[in-house]
């Protein structure tokens, strides 16, 4: 089977839940310690085996092109002169640009998650890729684009990284995949439903975070914006009517992993803190104030 080798990440959203603060800066720009958000997103797609990442944005996105550009030469000349000390941190900013080939797509079309990718479908061919956004994600080290193609490569089908509900509030925010369970933590879907509410929810297993889709689903979304109607244009829909065409698509829990919303200043906030207590260097100490403080 031909393997994933790219991924597609929305980011021409404005962010307004953190205006003012996004109206110059990107919400995937937005820092975690010393990273900005979509740094821990293309790692982790590095690390899976990912080559090519297509970053579908907006006017107001040249923040995230910048920060995977090589370095200036005023940022180097200034390391320079800091001496030996300087050093790791000029080996870090260019191995940013060096991580992967970036592509930069415009976003055009009606709102919704679906419009990311037609505008990046002239780009995909006819491989398997990874659909993934860049202001949520799993643990690093769990690596949920490593454990979805470890399952595309046994079952031989799409995949959605999955978490369980924590509270009600979860059920009318993700998609909730219903049908079979053939392993620990996995499901051969059936259903997909968005927003159903606690009552209605198939299982606990909420979609979230990232995919890993067939090139096929970007025929069926191309056939279905020659009938769109309005509202939001979301691609679930068509996953559903691959499912029904006969098409294999799993639900797995990703092991081992914290789910992280960053979508909304409280998540992030919560991010960050958690992100601090962990970090080797500023972990303990940063723990020690918050103890001081509570």
């Amino acid at each position: 089977m031909k393997q994933p080798t790219k991924a597609i990440i929305p980011a021409a959203g404005f962010g307004t839940r953190f205006l003012p603060q996004t109206k110059a800066m990107p919400k995937e720009m937005l820092p975690l310690i010393d990273k900005p958000i979509i740094q821990y997103v293309v790692e982790e797609l590095v690390e899976a085996g990912i080559k090519d990442i297509i970053i579908v944005g907006s006017s107001n996105k040249r923040a995230i092109e910048d920060h995977f550009d090589m370095p200036s030469a005023d940022l180097l000349e200034n390391l320079r002169s800091g001496g030996e000390k300087k050093r790791p941190f000029i080996d870090m900013v260019e191995h940013i640009s060096s991580m992967a080939n970036f592509i930069y797509v415009r976003q055009k079309g009606p709102y919704g998650n679906a419009t990311p990718l037609l505008s990046a479908a002239h780009l995909i061919g006819d491989e398997p890729f990874i659909y993934t956004f860049a202001d949520d994600f799993f643990t690093p080290e769990a690596n949920a684009t490593k454990q979805m193609i470890e399952v595309y490569n046994r079952h031989e089908g799409g995949v959605f990284a999955c978490t369980r509900a924590k509270g009600d509030e979860d059920y009318e925010r993700y998609g909730f995949a219903a049908g079979e369970s053939i392993a620990d933590n996995l499901i051969h879907m059936n259903n997909i439903v968005e927003k159903p509410g606690k009552n209605n929810a198939p299982s606990e297993l909420a979609s979230v975070s990232s995919y890993l889709l067939p090139a096929e689903v970007l025929r069926y979304i191309e056939r279905g914006l020659s009938t769109y109607e309005g509202g939001e244009f979301t691609f679930q829909p068509f996953v559903q009517q691959m499912i029904d065409d006969g098409h294999k698509f799993f639900a797995k829990e990703i092991d081992d992993a914290t789910f992280y919303d960053t979508g909304n200043p409280l998540e992030y906030l919560k991010t960050v803190f958690d992100f601090a207590l962990r970090d080797e260097k500023l972990g303990d100490e940063f723990a020690n104030y918050l103890r001081s403080k509570l």
